[in-house]
């Protein structure tokens, strides 16, 4: 309803989304809650944990990261905030060579003459 305000009238929203007018507008005066407040200071603490980590830590190495910070929270909240936040850990991959030259396969023969010196 907060990002609808911007485009239609607020009584318009309410009724379509079965809310009172009064009550949006006490809901909207409220201070956050302390569950609010909460997340909003976990954000903090897991972003600044991912950069620590330089991107490489899932969700539960960076649960236990948190936890040597003195930060104990569920693994599923944080699968959940790293989602808002966008957050993901950088996929390693291990090195694998694509070509071998070094084989004993026949080699097919230059049918069409063609040279292939600079």
């Amino acid at each position: 309803m907060r990002q609808m305000r911007l485009y239609y009238p607020i009584p318009m929203v309410s009724r379509t989304l079965k809310v009172s007018t009064s009550g949006f507008y006490a809901w909207l005066g409220r201070p956050p809650s302390e569950r609010a407040k909460e997340e909003m200071r976990l954000e903090v603490e897991i972003k600044a944990a991912h950069s620590r980590t330089r991107h490489t830590y899932g969700a539960e190495r960076l649960q236990r990261e948190l936890a040597g910070q003195g930060v104990i929270v569920g693994i599923c909240r944080i699968k959940r905030i790293r989602r808002k936040l966008g957050l993901r850990c950088k996929q390693k991959r291990k090195f694998r060579a694509t070509t071998d030259s070094n084989h004993s396969l026949p080699v097919a023969e230059n049918m069409l003459k063609q040279q292939f010196k600079v």
